[in-house]
């Protein structure tokens, strides 16, 4: 059978999905790309710049958006795959909305959701005006201005690590992996952006994973004088000038700390995306001790679902950065082509 006679679908288009499905398409395969929002690309519409380098994010939302701009890809938006089944001629999935197609094999990459940080009532998120999250302040960025609430320049900021990760308390062990170094390249941008501006990471752990990981936070202090406090913020509060106050354990110099803050940054973490979850109850799929979706081997089988002619990619198998994301999408395509080829 020629691979312009196969359909794959591919469920979720973030940055996962768009590379799956270009390189699909590019090898002739039919493919259906389902992205719940209103177009694909996912969080990556909302970033600015990407780490190590800074590069603007919209140069690598370019490329994916020219790779799902091919003659074999159908794109469905503002709606989600609810369940995948087998059909006596292969698979049958279920989208929103009462329809569903046949394919030959799924790519699921349903990829993740930020943590609601309003979960962590200490950070009063949702409560006081000047406490946001890491995505938020990317939409600053991308307005060209970082201020308070009430327009105002800030003069001092903190950015809070580990903001739904590695915590028992909302069932989340895991590292999300790329909140360090978000918090790092987000510390240089408001320094660049706002020079008198003293900025302050609180950090449990720097956990740089990536190549120039460690670079890049060796530049942040001794080019753009960030501030680093190992400590876990204990509790958020405002003062009578409107400032927030948080208290601190700095647990290097073994002291406690209470200090003002303009603007205090959530850098919040990756949990399984709830489509994903749906998806995954619906259909049968096995999910891990992070609750992203178990693969049959983590090692040699991390994009095999354990379900004939349906393959993982991406963050809904665990936290990535984009390059990672990018990678081991390429490697469920390779997957699934030797999965069609041996039928």
């Amino acid at each position: 059978m020629k691979s312009t006679q196969l359909h794959i679908m591919v469920a979720g288009g973030g940055v996962a999905g768009m590379e799956a499905a270009g390189t699909l398409a590019e090898m002739g395969y039919r493919v259906t790309l389902v992205e719940k929002g209103d177009e694909p690309g996912g969080h990556l519409l909302q970033w600015h710049a990407l780490f190590p380098d800074r590069r603007p994010a919209e140069e690598v939302r370019s490329y994916l958006r020219k790779r799902i701009e091919h003659r074999n890809i159908s794109i469905i938006t503002k709606t989600t795959v609810e369940k995948i089944r087998h059909h006596i001629s292969g698979l049958e999935v279920n989208l929103s909305g009462g329809t569903s197609e046949k394919a030959d094999a799924v790519i699921v990459s349903t990829g993740f959701d930020l943590f609601d940080a309003s979960r962590k009532e200490e950070y009063g998120y949702g409560i006081y005006d000047n406490v946001i999250t890491s995505a938020e302040l990317e939409v600053m960025f991308n307005r060209g201005r970082v201020a308070k609430a009430d327009g105002t320049v800030p003069s001092r900021i903190g950015l809070i690590h580990c903001v739904g990760s590695r915590d028992e308390k909302v069932n989340n062990n895991h590292c999300s992996k790329v909140c360090c170094v978000t918090a790092v390249k987000q510390a240089i941008e408001i320094r660049k952006m706002l020079p008198s501006c003293e900025v302050f990471c609180f950090y449990m752990d720097m956990r740089m994973y990536g190549p120039y990981y460690e670079e890049l936070y060796r530049e942040s202090q001794e080019f753009y004088n960030v501030n680093f406090i190992r400590g876990k913020v204990s509790e958020a509060s405002v003062n009578i000038n409107n400032r927030l106050v948080i208290k601190v354990e700095d647990t290097l110099a073994g002291r406690p700390l209470k200090m003002e803050l303009d603007i205090m940054v959530l850098m919040a973490g990756m949990e399984m995306a709830a489509s994903g979850m749906k998806l995954a109850e619906a259909s049968g799929m096995k999910r891990g001790i992070n609750r992203f979706l178990e693969t049959t081997d983590h090692h040699y089988g991390n994009n095999l679902s354990g379900i004939k002619g349906v393959f993982y990619a991406g963050t809904c198998t665990a936290p990535m950065n984009i390059t990672d994301t990018i990678s081991h999408a390429r490697a469920a395509v390779a997957e699934t082509v030797r999965y069609l080829n041996g039928r």
